[in-house]
């Protein structure tokens, strides 16, 4: 196998470069069947089939990974319900439909099919869309719907209706199966369909530590907000000319409340791209998953971290990330920010002498005097909200 272009192929990297090198087994976990594809490539093609799916179909991942869902379809798919579908990938909506797809051996098969869109909750761009097939089946007590049936009937439900009416008619009567039945799906194939859906975004949203993108089957109506700032420390705080950020523990998602302007000098972003997110935005591929690991278990402990980690830019480019993470802790002792100190490794050189360990724990000294010394001054809501 050609590692190189296996580690550029574009299907492959969808879910992975998003998320997380786990999330594909997550995903390998989950029960249900379904399908997740992707918009932003071209052809819109398949990138990820869970293997209740592959076995209901027959077809192995190799034969449907980088193809369009139609290959799926056949000579008694509704062409309505196709229609439907194209309609909520174009409008960016979900849709649940009833339809009739092909096996690899050529057999027709009838599922609830149930597709949604994943929102980035932070800008709102769907970044791919996840189609879940409940298989429909005929519950014990229910008769089907014969062929025969309805051409018996057909002549006198046709007698005193209008063209319109005989035309809607014989269309649900051609839409009958050859093996002469239709199910139609029942609550159970919806709420079943719906579980899905949650599990696949809970999975999504629990391995996202390589970019903190957070998702969603809903639109957000504008951007991620935060509590106002103090005034009177993002004073203080902009007298510090280090590369910093403080993130608040209880925010949820742990967002950034406050960038120096040396970290948006050193990363490319401005300042409205950063507030509000958290700081796995700047990870990527080759960003060491035990590293990230470590910080989590540090913010867990209420420990400080030290450790050097690959991170990019906004324009794409890396750079060897000196980090440093520490609680900082208000005049009673509670942790109101955690402050993460960002030293790019090729500027080293750049600091005087004074040793990278030195550097990040002056910056951390300054920003605990700030936050210390204002907590008495600058009482009021944003204080009380974050000194729980």
């Amino acid at each position: 196998m050609d590692t190189s272009s296996s580690d550029s192929d574009p299907v492959r990297l969808s879910l992975t470069s998003r998320y997380s090198d786990w999330v594909l087994e997550a995903l390998e976990e989950l029960s249900d069947c379904f399908l997740i594809t992707d918009p932003a490539i071209s052809g819109h093609p398949i990138v990820f089939a869970s293997q209740s799916f592959l076995s209901m179909s027959g077809y192995s991942k190799s034969e449907i990974l980088g193809r369009n869902p139609r290959l799926f379809q056949g000579p008694e798919t509704d062409r309505g319900s196709v229609c439907q579908i194209r309609e909520a990938i174009r409008t960016r909506q979900s849709v649940q439909v009833t339809l009739v797809n092909y096996r690899k051996d050529g057999t027709p098969h009838q599922v609830l099919f149930h597709m949604c869109p994943v929102f980035v909750e932070e800008d709102g761009s769907v970044v791919h869309f996840f189609a879940i097939q409940v298989p429909i089946v005929r519950r014990p007590g229910t008769r089907p719907c014969s062929k025969g049936l309805l051409r018996g009937c057909r002549d006198e439900v046709r007698k005193g209706c209008d063209a319109h009416a005989q035309k809607v008619f014989d269309n649900v009567c051609s839409r009958v199966s050859e093996e002469g039945e239709t199910c139609m799906a029942g609550e159970w194939e919806r709420e079943r369909a719906l579980n899905a859906a949650n599990s696949i975004i809970s999975a999504l949203n629990r391995y996202n530590n390589f970019t903190g993108l957070v998702v969603s089957t809903k639109q957000c109506c504008g951007p991620r907000t935060i509590p106002a700032f103090s005034s009177c420390l993002n004073l203080s705080l902009g007298g510090i000319n280090k590369s910093f950020v403080l993130s608040d523990p209880h925010l949820p998602g742990m967002p950034i409340v406050y960038a120096s302007d040396a970290f948006l000098s050193l990363t490319g972003y401005s300042r409205c791209e950063v507030l509000g997110r958290n700081s796995r935005f700047l990870n990527g591929p080759g960003t060491c998953s035990k590293a990230l690991q470590e910080i989590n278990a540090s913010i867990g402990a209420e420990k400080s971290c030290t450790l050097r980690l690959l991170n990019y830019r906004k324009d794409g480019s890396s750079f060897w990330n000196l980090f440093h993470i520490s609680p900082v802790r208000n005049a009673t002792g509670k942790i109101a920010y955690y402050i993460g100190v960002i030293l790019d490794e090729a500027s080293k050189g750049e600091l005087n002498g004074i040793s990278p360990e030195m550097w990040q724990f002056g910056t951390v000294g300054a920003v605990k005097v700030a936050v210390r010394s204002l907590s008495f001054s600058c009482s009021g809501p944003s204080w009380s909200s974050n000194s729980r």
